[in-house]
């Protein structure tokens, strides 16, 4: 009779031992299969974050780029080069500096520029190379108007700002 309950004893022992390690091991899964969620999420926001930061990083890139690229004394060398490297140069009827602005990345300074009798791909071809230019240049201010000569040509008086960086 001692042998059938030691022999019942250990085998609820064991029982009970399978199931409390069955629970336990359950409840490991179940917090590791929580953990993997959450890492899961949290991957595809860093992936996201990572997108992002990808895409500015080219845009300062860019810029830091087009930075170091010419060296121009000022807003009326630079409009200068743009002109020049686009044969127009002649239809600019005049360059006037509006003044310098302190600001605090550096330092803006900014043009008033008229160009009188330019087509529709002249224009075009001016604001692409304003916007690709070697150097900083942003354009504040467009106005643009028919000629009174030429009903198909267009006078451009704009404001483009030159930025140096510190």
């Amino acid at each position: 009779m001692r042998i059938k309950a030691d022999r019942q004893t250990i085998t609820l022992s064991v029982v009970a031992t399978l199931f409390v390690a069955c629970a336990i091991l359950w409840t490991v899964y179940n917090s590791a299969k929580k953990a993997h969620a959450g890492l899961v999420s949290r991957r595809a926001e860093l992936l996201e974050l990572k997108q992002d930061y990808l895409a500015l990083k080219g845009s300062v890139d860019a810029v830091e780029g087009r930075k170091t690229l010419t060296n121009v004394e000022g807003i009326v060398q630079a409009v200068d080069e743009v002109f020049k490297s686009l044969g127009l140069t002649d239809k600019v009827k005049s360059v006037k500096s509006t003044g310098v602005k302190q600001v605090e990345y550096g330092t803006e300074e900014e043009a008033e520029i008229q160009v009188e009798k330019v087509s529709m791909n002249e224009m075009a071809n001016i604001f692409y190379k304003i916007e690709n230019a070697p150097m900083i240049l942003t354009i504040r201010r467009t106005t643009v108007r028919t000629s009174f000569d030429d009903p198909t040509l267009l006078n451009i008086s704009m404001t483009v700002a030159l930025v140096k960086p510190k």
